[in-house]
């Protein structure tokens, strides 16, 4: 059986939902980033690291008793991507590594394992990106082989300037699920989500 891990990127400054912390929103009776974390922790083996930046100490009581390892990044100011670096840095190695978002609550565990599968069933050694409509998603998944190579550029390390450079180390797989494509950014799209999952729920 494969190691399967995740980073769950938990540390932007959530500007664009005003006053809020979109990670603290309620989804079924819980924090957005519990509900994410546990999402993740229903199809891994391995551990689902939280990196944390903007209001750290809330995120990191949101996921008490969860068997996650949170780590802090002081950069995250700075952008996602050193979010990202930070999370590679910290990982353990695992065969497939999930690299997502907290503010994806609309992911399920059988998303997450058609994405495996699809990683698995095609080329294993290759990152993996959902697409639907040429529109790329989140979760990607990357591999041990290429887990350092991830971080080799001393200027711009992390999966961005990566994937640019080498085409040939990736893979789109065609996933309809709208989970892949639908991060929860604005007051509008929070109040979406909540309303299409009250109608799905019951």
């Amino acid at each position: 059986m494969r190691k399967v891990g995740a980073i769950i990127l938990a540390a932007g400054l959530s500007r664009r939902m005003g006053q809020r912390n979109k990670l603290l929103l309620p989804v079924r009776g819980m924090p957005m980033i519990r509900h994410v974390v546990k999402t993740y922790r229903a199809v891994t083996s391995g551990r689902v690291l939280v990196v944390t930046g903007f209001e750290a100490p809330a995120i990191t009581a949101a996921l008490d008793g969860l068997d996650t390892r949170i780590v802090h990044n002081p950069d995250f100011a700075d952008g996602q991507q050193t979010s990202v670096t930070c999370g590679l840095r910290a990982a353990e190695s695992c065969e497939q590594m999930l690299i997502g978002l907290g503010d994806q609550p609309a992911l399920t565990p059988d998303d997450l394992r058609l994405l495996l599968a699809a990683q698995t069933d095609t080329d294993p050694a290759r990152i993996s990106i959902p697409v639907r409509c040429n529109q790329r998603g989140n979760p990607i998944v990357v591999t041990r082989a290429l887990h350092a190579h991830l971080l080799a550029n001393p200027v711009s390390p992390g999966c961005k300037t990566f994937i640019r450079d080498h085409p040939e180390q990736v893979q789109f797989h065609s996933l309809p699920s709208p989970g892949f494509y639908a991060d929860v950014d604005t007051p509008e799209a929070y109040n979406a989500f909540v309303t299409a999952d009250l109608k799905e729920v019951l």
